[in-house]
């Protein structure tokens, strides 16, 4: 199925919560945080200001982002956890 946001808003598809520390240690799922990076797989067509101006959004499809650690909505589609966050709520691209 596919999914077409509104606005500024975007879906974001979290990329997988790690499952080992840096020193080495592997975590049950009960102690893994909630991923705060993602990778956007749909984006609206931008924010519109009140004169009716369209302000085309910052990020596009395929972009990797970081985003607030309780931002946007999570929802299921096809067996898969995707998150609908609006533009102001992601942090950083990262390259």
């Amino acid at each position: 199925m596919k999914i077409q946001p509104l606005g500024d808003r975007i879906v974001v598809k979290p990329l997988a919560a790690e499952s080992k520390t840096k020193g080495g240690i592997f975590l049950p799922d009960t102690a893994k945080e909630k991923p705060q990076e993602g990778e956007i797989i749909a984006v609206g067509k931008g924010r519109t200001l009140e004169n009716g101006t369209l302000v085309p959004l910052q990020v596009k499809v395929g972009d990797k982002v970081l985003y607030g650690k309780y931002s946007g909505n999570e929802i299921t589609i096809d067996d898969g956890e995707l998150l609908i966050i609006k533009e102001e709520d992601i942090l950083a691209i990262l390259k």
